[in-house]
């Protein structure tokens, strides 16, 4: 299946892609996304940064939000990184 997207701009608005549900596993200890077909586990950061993609924030919202949460800063290549990455999966859409 081609999934395309529009290009991630920082006031894009990633939400959770269909036929994707994303949930936390107490008994992994982690978030995973469900799909019909089965299940992805996230790491920490996955899991972090989708927890953040509701179709509301946008990218710099959540990248100020991270950067807040792990008293980091410059974490918005590796966020895109990732968003793009789970662009190309299905897991995330936004609009331009």
């Amino acid at each position: 299946m081609n999934r395309t997207t529009a290009p991630l701009t920082p006031e894009s608005r990633p939400r959770i892609g269909p036929g994707f549900r994303l949930q936390w596993e107490p008994v992994q200890e982690r978030h995973v996304l469900l799909y019909p077909e089965g299940m992805v586990q996230l790491n920490t950061s996955a899991g972090q940064i989708m927890q953040r993609c509701n179709g509301a924030s946008t990218l710099a919202a959540i990248v100020a939000e991270l950067e807040q949460v792990f008293a980091s800063t410059g974490l918005e290549a590796e966020v895109r990184d990732f968003l793009a990455l789970a662009a190309q999966h299905g897991w995330l859409r936004w609009d331009a």
